[in-house]
């Protein structure tokens, strides 16, 4: 179960379930235990954590005030859900230098003449004109959203199904063309996704023009893993100090560092916020780290277990089963 590592601080935002209990109810995490939000009157007595995020700004310090209340019960006594039901998922596409490299590499084919070094250069040179250019975010389906230990669900029609672990910020405030400078305001806080893709149905054989079908590769029910807690931006103000960390059956697959970002999450946020408007409980995905399935060339199967960890954000497992 969760255990926070204490440089994120000494609590979380979660949601929870009871034996017998279908809706979930907002929870404070300190470590091993978790208080019931949902009969806080020092809390408002929110019904979801989706009412705290609306109004952070208050709710934060109430929610740093509860937690050095008493009143707490075991975790192992509670199931954990997603932390956030967003009404917007942004995710962030090709964002870590060393993941676009390398699959660079693997779809290189060696007909226009280049080594595999070569092609690792041109791919690193690229990485750095990008910057000059704004990040390449797509829109996922809030449907597709799991719990951090629930089981995936690998589609009958999936060939390639993949893992991309990622840092996630939680929006906490609504926001429309926000400067990079003020970005992070926007920010209530981080938690970790496992943004899941059918690597086959990325690019459209029928008409390759027409390029990326996210709708069809990312957003299978189960395919986005969320949590297992929100922890405050102000308890862990820099996202360049997390290390991603996501194990297969027990093998280190992916293990790097947010510092590998190509656009940091203030460039992503802000970028998003031009677009469209940010929403307290939207999810802005900051892409995934290198060591995916298709570079290992081990893509899930039935049975696979998936453990993906965050420094300081706790831990997801889940385990892959067939579509029934």
């Amino acid at each position: 179960m969760v255990s926070l590592i204490d440089h994120a601080g000494t609590w979380a935002l979660a949601a929870f379930t009871r034996p017998g209990q279908q809706s979930a109810v907002p929870g404070l995490v300190r470590r091993d235990h978790v208080l019931d939000l949902s009969s806080c009157p020092e809390a408002g007595r929110p019904a979801s954590t989706q009412e705290l995020l609306e109004r952070w700004d208050t709710a934060e310090p109430a929610l740093a005030a509860l937690a050095s209340g008493t009143g707490w019960i075991p975790l192992e006594d509670v199931a954990l859900t997603s932390p956030v039901s967003p009404r917007q998922v942004f995710q962030c596409g090709a964002n870590y230098r060393t993941h676009v490299i390398d699959l660079a590499v693997k779809h290189h084919d060696g007909s226009d003449g280049r080594t595999a070094e070569q092609v690792r250069a041109d791919a690193a040179a690229t990485m750095d004109s990008r910057l000059e250019h704004p990040p390449y975010v797509f829109t996922g389906l809030p449907s597709a959203i799991c719990g951090p230990y629930d089981d995936v669900i690998l589609p009958r029609h999936g060939e390639k199904p993949d893992w991309e672990l990622e840092l996630a910020a939680v929006i906490g405030r609504s926001a429309r063309d926000l400067d990079v400078s003020e970005a992070m305001d926007a920010v209530a806080g981080w938690t970790i996704v496992n943004d899941l893709t059918l690597r086959e149905l990325v690019l459209r054989r029928d008409m390759p023009e027409l390029g990326a079908d996210w709708l069809a590769s990312k957003n299978a029910p189960t395919f986005l893993p969320t949590g297992p807690v929100i922890v405050p931006r102000t308890a862990a103000p820099d996202p360049a100090e997390f290390h991603l960390t996501l194990k297969l059956n027990g093998q280190v697959m992916q293990d790097e560092s947010a510092k590998d970002m190509i656009f940091d999450v203030a460039r992503i946020v802000a970028h998003c916020s031009k677009v469209a408007t940010l929403l307290p409980g939207d999810l802005v995905l900051t892409g995934s780290p290198a060591g995916n399935g298709l570079v290992h060339g081990r893509l899930l199967r039935p049975g696979d277990v998936m453990d993906g960890s965050i420094t300081g954000l706790g831990a997801q497992r889940n385990r892959c089963v067939a579509q029934k």
